[in-house]
């Protein structure tokens, strides 16, 4: 999901942030915004949530700034704080709602960043169809970048069990476009 952000923010600043420096704190959150939203929305099935959870989770982030230790990359330790938020609210919708609502949005436009919003939404759109396990394994391994034994201890799941929903929704996937490529 790009480049480090180590790197683009610095680690003087990530510490600033944690310190309670508001200016680097904004920074952080301005880097951050689109990962965690484009993450968050790719967990989700449907668009219903995805703005109050990218909130929060923003906040569990800069709540937590002080516990980064950095021997992770920043990105990756942000990543899991926001997944972890992301199946505490898929768990508390579950216990409320079972019914859910989806937002159908239209997109217009030739540009090339309204064309990378249509393939991130129809990448969106296609997840959304595959059952919760397997969309947040494919997920986080294929847009967070998690490996297989991050996400066995983050689901708090056997590996082979990541292996057979990431094999799973891929191939699931893949059916999918092929049938839209054939059509």
């Amino acid at each position: 999901m790009g480049k480090g952000m180590d790197g683009e923010l610095g680690a003087e600043r990530i510490r600033a942030a944690a310190k309670g420096d508001r200016d680097a704190a904004e920074a952080v959150i301005r880097a951050l915004l689109p990962r965690v939203r484009n993450l968050v929305r790719y967990l989700l099935r449907g668009d219903r949530d995805v703005d109050d959870i990218t909130q929060t989770a923003l906040l569990v982030v800069l709540k937590g700034l002080p516990t980064f230790r950095g021997d992770a990359p920043f990105e990756r330790w942000a990543d899991r704080l926001v997944a972890r938020e992301t199946f505490r609210h898929l768990k508390r919708r579950r216990m409320i709602d079972a019914q859910e609502v989806e937002s159908e949005i239209e997109l217009t436009g030739s540009d090339g960043r309204d064309r990378d919003l249509l393939e991130r939404r129809a990448v969106a759109v296609a997840l959304d169809e595959l059952p919760e396990a397997q969309r947040v394994v494919v997920a986080l391994h294929h847009v967070a970048g998690f490996t297989v034994p991050e996400l066995a201890e983050l689901l708090e799941i056997p590996r082979e069990t990541v292996r057979s929903r990431l094999r799973l929704g891929m191939v699931r996937l893949r059916e999918r476009f092929a049938k839209e490529e054939a059509s």
